[in-house]
């Protein structure tokens, strides 16, 4: 159990102000709706979650979407396996602003970290009252949700209330499950690509001694097929920000399988 519970995953919410970012921290971890809403400056909740008889040490971070911290935010990005990004559903402002602001600021500081985009306030879209109060207000809808996920690239777009606690565990459920594809499929091609790279080795070294001295121009094209396998830039990009033990450790392995590599070429 220890050691299921010391896997660490680093999500961090991210947003407008005022779109329930903190209030989903909230009810996800305490299943508490908090009634009164006080903008975040930076906080920090862990939460130790079971997934598929795993048991997860989820970090969550929540961020400030106002403009005051548009310097100090990014300093939470370091170190993220997921982000959810989130808007609310009776605010066409911070639904624009997913793709005129987030993005662009996530792929700056954050290249190539998997997103989960988060529809918040779904309870709102069809409460008559406040439409009443708020004559003009479109909704957005689901479909329009979910084209927005297609344009980013979000793995996953899921729509909630913190309200009425409707779907915000599928919102973590989700960013875990992502981690854990991206996680599982890294480890699978530094495991595959270290195969070949041991292989192309032994077969060097009985190129030097005279065995197989044909063989050396299949084993360049090898060591490149080798690198397309293992993309040098998802490499580093993961290495820079994920701050996971375990993808960490397996990363390493790649950094390893990468100055293999080039060792390998430079003595060819």
């Amino acid at each position: 159990m220890a050691s299921s519970a010391s896997r660490f995953i680093k999500c961090v919410t991210v947003g407008d102000g005022a779109v329930g970012k903190t209030c989903m921290l909230i009810c996800y971890t305490s299943n508490k709706f908090p009634t009164d809403y006080i903008p975040t400056v930076f906080d920090n909740f862990s939460a130790n979650v079971v997934v598929e008889g795993t048991t997860v040490n989820l970090g969550l971070w929540d961020t400030a979407g106002q403009e005051d911290y548009n310097r100090l935010r990014p300093l939470s990005y370091r170190g993220a396996d997921v982000f959810v990004l989130a808007y609310s559903l009776v605010s066409r402002a911070s639904y624009e602003n997913v793709l005129k602001k987030w993005i662009p600021e996530l792929q700056h500081y954050a290249p190539g970290i998997p997103i989960v985009l988060v529809g918040a306030k779904l309870d709102l879209r069809e409460d008559k009252h406040y439409l009443a109060d708020h004559p003009g207000l479109v909704p957005v809808t689901t479909a329009q949700g979910e084209e927005l996920r297609k344009q980013i690239g979000a793995a996953y777009y899921v729509e909630c209330s913190s309200k009425t606690q409707q779907n915000v565990k599928a919102v973590f459920d989700a960013a875990i499950k992502k981690h854990q594809l991206v996680s599982e499929s890294m480890s699978y091609k530094c495991s595959f690509v270290m195969c070949i790279l041991a292989v192309i080795e032994g077969a060097l070294r009985m190129s030097r001694s005279g065995y197989v001295a044909y063989i050396r121009d299949d084993l360049m094209s090898c060591l490149l097929l080798a690198k397309c396998l293992l993309r040098e830039e998802a490499c580093v990009s993961q290495m820079k920000y994920s701050s996971s033990p375990k993808v960490d450790y397996s990363w390493r392995n790649c950094g390893a399988t990468l100055l293999r590599y080039w060792v390998l070429r430079a003595w060819i």
